[in-house]
């Protein structure tokens, strides 16, 4: 069984997650820290309960999503894997975060591309990875079905979806996405976004505003 811990860090407040496994093994995903404080925070947590990290994963690569990158593989001795069509926002990272007043000295590259429908696999479990694009390119959300859970980036939130007006961005992608790659899972499948609290499939066909099919 995977367990899911969530932090929010940054200015942005981005959701970073460790998902671990009985076995100790674990992901990162989408690290955001600023400093020392929040690496110590995520550091605090893999040492005291004794976790191992072996990859680093992002649902996309913007900024605010990608800041710990570096931090994060040279600390574990992780490889970052990622879409290739992230690569184009790694180039410019560096100006990026500058534009945004975030600290980002080192620019990790991405070691393995990963495409829909691959399985990664931590420890004994597996997470089944879904092409998502429409908030930006090369972004993935990752399934653990056995788990009941979905790692959604900034596809699918509480009640919103991700904004479609940044570079590579496409509302009729994005709809597309949620629709066919998350709206299919099964209702009771935890929703863990990139941004705010969880949710559920079930709740958001219903209720949220931007993809709603229909009101109790």
């Amino acid at each position: 069984m995977i367990t899911v811990k969530q932090f929010a860090f940054n200015p942005f407040q981005v959701n970073t997650y460790v998902l671990g496994d009985e076995t100790k093994a674990c992901v990162i995903i989408d690290p955001g820290m600023q400093g020392p404080h929040e690496e110590q925070e995520l550091t605090d947590y893999v040492a005291s309960n004794g976790l191992k990290p072996v990859m680093l994963l992002n649902t996309h690569a913007h900024i605010d999503h990608i800041t710990g990158n570096h931090f994060v593989a040279e600390k574990y001795g992780v490889p970052l894997i990622a879409h290739e069509h992230c690569v184009g926002f790694l180039t410019h990272a560096l100006e990026y975060a500058e534009s945004f007043g975030l600290k980002m000295d080192m620019v990790k590259t991405i070691d393995r591309f990963v495409m829909d429908g691959e399985s990664i696999i931590i420890g004994d479990s597996a997470l089944k990875v879904l092409y998502t694009p429409g908030h930006a390119a090369g972004s993935l959300c990752f399934y653990a079905e056995k788990d009941d859970f979905v790692i959604t980036g900034d596809v699918l939130f509480n009640q919103s979806i991700g904004r479609t007006d940044l570079r590579t961005g496409n509302y009729d992608q994005l709809q597309q996405s949620i629709w066919e790659k998350l709206f299919t899972l099964p209702d009771q499948t935890v929703v863990w976004p990139g941004h705010g609290p969880e949710t559920n499939i079930g709740f958001e066909k219903m209720h949220n505003p931007f993809v709603a099919i229909g009101r109790e």
